[in-house]
This record gives C-alpha cells, structure tokens and sequence, in this order.
C-alpha cells in the first residue's frame, strides 16, 4: 500500500459543503468520495436538488458519528409563494388550487406563522422519500396512487418573516431534523386560506455548522485537483461541539480504547447525556455515556485506533 493510500485509510472528519441548485446531496457525496479517494463518506440530511446551501458530510471513521449529526437542528430560508397549492408542495408540482391572497395582511401573515412555532403535528408532503408499506411515498405519488401518510411529530422552534414581498414571502425557520418546509409552506397556506407552496429553499445551518463554516462545491472541486482539498477538512469532533467535552491523557485514552469506563473529572452532567472524549492534541477518541449510578462514562463509539 502507498503512503497516499495509507493516509486516505486514517483520514476522518466533517466538510460542510454549499450545495448548489440543482444537484441531489447523493451526488455532492459521490463528487467527495472521487476527489478524496476515500469510499467511506455520507451525509447527514438530504437537501432536496431544488434547494441550496449547508450539507454536512461525514469522512472516513467519524461517519459513524452520523447518528447524532443527522439529528441536529436545521435552519431555512424559505420562499413561500401565496395564492397557489401544488401537488408536491413546491413550485415543481401541478396546481391543485388558487385563491385570492390580496386581502392577507402582513400582520395576518405573522399571526398565522406563530400557529405553528412548538411542537406540532406534521404529514409529510405526498412527494418524499418516506417509506409507505416499503414502498417511497413519490413512487407511489407518481403511480397515481393515493399516499396515506401519517402525522409526524417535528418542533418549530422560531418562524421569522425576512421579507414582505406578496406573493412571495422569505421566512427564516429554526427546526427540528426530520421536518419538511414544503409541508410547512403548504400548511400556512391552508391556514391563511388561500393556499402557498415552496418556491425557494436554502439551508443557512445544520447543527453547529452555519453558511459560513461551507465551501462552494465548485471551489471544493478545484481543490480535489490541486490536492489541497485537506484545508476543507475539518475535526471529527467539530461535529459535536455542543456536547461536553473531556480531555483524556495517554493513560486514559489506552483504557477508552479497550472499551473500560472512566471518572468523569470536573464534569456536571446528568444520567445517560453523551460526551466527547478528546486526546491532548484535540482528536476525537470516543463518544461516550454519562452512568449516574456509578459516576462513570462508559464508551459507545470509539473512533481512536492509534
């Protein structure tokens, strides 16, 4: 094996990619996996072709931290167009009805968002990749077939309104993962009475990673041919920030990696909440689980091997 090759196998981390219009979050993935040379990549929430913005892939090894990246928090900016519902909730989808939406207000806009800013009930639109009876939803959608899908629970955690612009509004959203805005904007429209769908959709963050943390795909490409697409690259553990963290010495990093539990140090934590167990040079060792009862953190993934 080349030297190339053997760091390639050892290579673990986070770029966070703007993804452009127009492309599936699968192909960003597969552009990555070319140019890094690395197979092990993936994704940590689909963002539809139509819409633009933060996509974070996971490199190497700390793809196996994507159960806990794909569960973070999102943020839009989405562009709603009012006085219209389509089938697939955005501007892609056939008409299904229009009304008058001259009489809505600003005031009455804002209003109505606030219905809908918690925890609230949320169908799917019939156009998505949810599985009915092992079949995708748009499969069936596009049979012709009728699609009952059942009401998600999803948190809202703030709808802002950016831009005033009738027939096209531009509100930011602060959600939950597992949230469809389509949904949202088609929601909004019923409730105001005279229908909306999705015309715009850009993720401004996902998780701890904001529009200012992303690289454009295309700047992204130019540095696979240069070689020097590392700089991109950042920290494992970067992708968990928000956990608390523990800084383990050499001792201690031998006994995480051999699955053995460890005192917790100066850490206030609760029963079960997950940690990131760090080496004195900053790389990621292991993510582990706070046991109250024994005042311990007992490793659930380990990542260090060296």
């Amino acid at each position: 094996m080349d030297t190339e090759s053997m760091i390639r196998d050892v290579v673990s981390g986070v770029l966070v990619v703007d993804k452009p219009v127009g492309m599936t979050s699968h192909q960003v993935v597969q552009i990555i996996r070319r140019g890094t040379g690395i197979r092990r990549a993936g994704h940590t929430g689909t963002l539809d072709p139509r819409a633009s913005g933060v996509l974070v892939v996971l490199i190497g090894p700390s793809v196996r931290l994507s159960e806990w990246v794909s569960a973070s928090d999102k943020r839009y900016m989405a562009t709603i167009r009012l006085g219209s519902s389509t089938d697939t909730y955005d501007a892609e989808g056939r008409t299904t009805t229009t009304s008058p939406w001259e009489e809505i207000t600003e005031e009455d806009f804002e209003q109505i968002l606030q219905k809908f800013v918690g925890e609230i009930e949320q169908v799917p639109p019939p156009y998505s990749a949810v599985r009915v009876k092992g079949k995708r939803a748009y499969d069936l959608a596009r049979q012709g077939k009728e699609v009952d899908l059942k009401p998600r629970k999803i948190n809202v955690y703030s709808l802002e309104l950016l831009e005033w612009a009738p027939p096209e509004v531009v509100v930011d959203v602060h959600c939950s993962s597992g949230t469809y805005v389509r949904s949202l904007a088609h929601d909004i429209g019923k409730e105001l009475g005279c229908g909306a769908h999705l015309v715009g959709l850009r993720r401004t963050q996902s998780g701890r990673f904001t529009l200012r943390d992303a690289v454009p795909l295309r700047r992204l490409e130019e540095a696979f041919r240069k070689g020097e697409w590392y700089r991109y690259l950042l920290p494992a553990a970067d992708a968990l920030s928000e956990w608390p963290m523990i800084e383990l010495d050499p001792d201690e990093v031998e006994l995480v990696r051999h699955g053995h539990r460890i005192k917790p140090k100066d850490l206030e934590l609760s029963d079960g909440e997950m940690v990131r167990a760090l080496t004195e040079q900053g790389d990621l060792v292991a993510v582990m689980t706070y046991i109250a009862e024994t005042d311990e953190l007992q490793p659930k993934k380990v990542f260090f091997a060296s």
